[in-house]
């Protein structure tokens, strides 16, 4: 009785863990998000940029033109293309040290991928594309605390048929 008892709840439990989305996609991470997009013009100093970071809190702003892409900025161009250089971030324009070869993400693309893609290119910030328009930015911070809260939910709906919750 208890051997068959054991098989039904070992079955029950793999279909939910494997029925649960942990991975998401990053549409429903930016629909829980604020919808500012924080940008600036090429021509813009950096100074003017990491001051617009610290004000706005955030580690990478998008460098657009016209509503258009034209890369990024991030703290870590700063520091590595201004501040180790001996460049002046007063006279120095965005456009001089943005990142152009820039990696974006979609709408339906699922956050494990882009969990990985992160990782292995060693970036901290996504734009997201609808089209060719810009409809958010997605950072690994976001990616973290969405599969954190996954993970959690698994965990309370496990504790929960664990201890009798199961109503099916």
């Amino acid at each position: 009785m208890v051997v068959a008892y054991l098989r039904v709840a070992t079955v029950w439990v793999a279909n939910l863990i494997e029925g649960m989305d942990v991975s998401g996609t990053i549409g429903a991470i930016l629909n829980q998000k604020s919808n500012d997009i924080f940008s600036i013009q090429p021509d813009a100093t950096v100074s003017e940029a990491i001051e617009m970071m610290a004000n706005k809190n955030v580690g990478a702003l998008l460098v657009m033109e016209q509503n258009r892409l034209k890369g990024i900025i991030s703290e870590r161009d700063y520091t590595r293309k201004v501040f180790l250089r001996g460049k002046r971030s007063r006279e120095t324009k965005v456009a001089e040290i943005m990142s152009t070869d820039l990696t974006v993400t979609h709408l339906r693309e699922p956050v494990e991928k882009c969990l990985r893609l992160m990782t292995d290119k060693h970036i901290r910030h996504l734009p997201v594309l609808e089209g060719d328009q810009v409809v958010g930015v997605i950072s690994i911070g976001d990616l973290v605390k969405h599969v954190i809260s996954c993970q959690s939910a698994a965990i309370a709906h496990l504790e929960n048929y664990i201890h009798g919750g199961y109503a099916g």
